[in-house]
């Protein structure tokens, strides 16, 4: 019997498959198909800080400047958008819908009041809190350091309003983001100061400091950009990943599997059942869906679970855990493979 439970931010999910915050889940009748498809968790459609703030022309500003798909998606359909008190009415008839576990979610750029809002999030009953920091760094005047400490903050300013179990959905273009990763996705801890005859910190002495996010989304898909060569004018270009986009995510988790506390969930590009497979043995907890579910429709799910449960039988797998993490980089006898290696080799096409 194969066993595809799991366990994500510390809910007990039936599969790994979340559906990934869309159009899809922006109503109570959309979240029921999605359940009834087989989802393991369904994410809300954002909500954007500007929302909250009620700032619609700093909306606008913030789709025009990151180019962000949701923020697309919101403008094009304006007046259909949610209000914080819609929100809040979705996340209350969601959980009365589904058994499945409901995360809300909030778009954001900032630390600023929306922040406070996150505690009436859970007292509607949202099970988690995903944060999507649409925030493309390309201001010259911002360091490295500065975008770093941006994520700290939000994380912080939520955390301070709100336990509840809380994800960073974040974007690929940091310096380095093992770094970023390692600061919002680890706890830090502060022992006993030091006195004569002490031996260290044990585990009832040490406090913490700092507590990490509970997830990490990787990544946050930007809407993408072109030009059109012939009208000499700005273009966008496709408004769904491409699974060639897996790799990404595939490449980020591996190396970060067993060396950041936080749960992995792996988004963009990921369409079947291999897909997911890929992601698992690279350490992702979860997968999150949503460009395969507008291309093929809900039934994909059932599709990917089916493929996903046959690759395990025919592996001798009966539980996620037997594999999950086992081609992560801090699990491989050449760590290597991870990084130079395979571009020399490339490259130059030594064996």
């Amino acid at each position: 019997m194969i066993d595809l439970t799991t366990r994500y931010m510390g809910l007990e999910l039936k599969n790994p498959l979340v559906v990934a915050s869309c159009g899809l889940t922006k109503t109570v009748r959309g979240v029921q198909k999605c359940a009834e498809a087989g989802a393991g968790a369904i994410v809300l459609k954002s909500l954007f800080e500007e929302q909250i703030s009620a700032e619609v022309m700093e909306l606008t500003n913030h789709a025009n400047h990151t180019g962000h798909t949701e923020g697309f998606e919101y403008l094009q359909g304006y007046g259909e958008a949610l209000g914080p008190q819609d929100y809040l009415k979705l996340v209350r008839e969601a959980k009365q819908a589904v058994s499945v576990p409901i995360i809300a979610s909030i778009n954001c750029v900032h630390n600023n009041s929306w922040a406070a809002y996150a505690k009436r999030l859970a007292a509607a009953g949202a099970d988690a809190l995903e944060i999507n920091i649409g925030f493309l760094p390309r201001m010259a005047q911002m360091t490295s350091s500065e975008v770093d400490e941006r994520y700290e903050q939000i994380l912080y300013a939520v955390r301070s309003q709100v336990d509840l179990p809380m994800a960073l959905k974040v974007g690929p273009y940091i310096s380095s983001f093992a770094h970023l990763a390692d600061r919002i996705g680890n706890d830090r801890v502060a022992g006993t100061p030091f006195t004569v005859g002490w031996c260290g910190p044990g585990e009832t002495d040490k406090e913490i400091t700092w507590r990490g996010a509970d997830a990490l989304v990787l990544f946050n898909r930007f809407y993408s950009f072109d030009i059109d060569a012939d009208a000499l004018q700005l273009t966008g270009g496709s408004r769904y990943s491409a699974t060639e986009e897996n790799h990404l995510p595939l490449r980020w988790i591996s190396l970060l599997s067993g060396r950041v506390k936080s749960d992995l969930a792996a988004a963009t590009g990921i369409y079947d059942g291999r897909d997911v497979a890929k992601q698992l043995l690279a350490g992702a907890t979860v997968v999150q869906l949503c460009s395969t579910l507008y291309r093929n429709g809900l039934g994909q799910i059932g599709h990917i679970l089916e493929h996903l449960q046959d690759w395990m039988q025919i592996h001798d797998f009966a539980q996620l855990e037997d594999f999950r993490g086992r081609l992560s980089q801090a699990r491989s006898e050449y760590p290597e493979h991870f990084e130079r290696i395979q571009y020399i080799k490339a490259l130059v096409g030594i064996e």
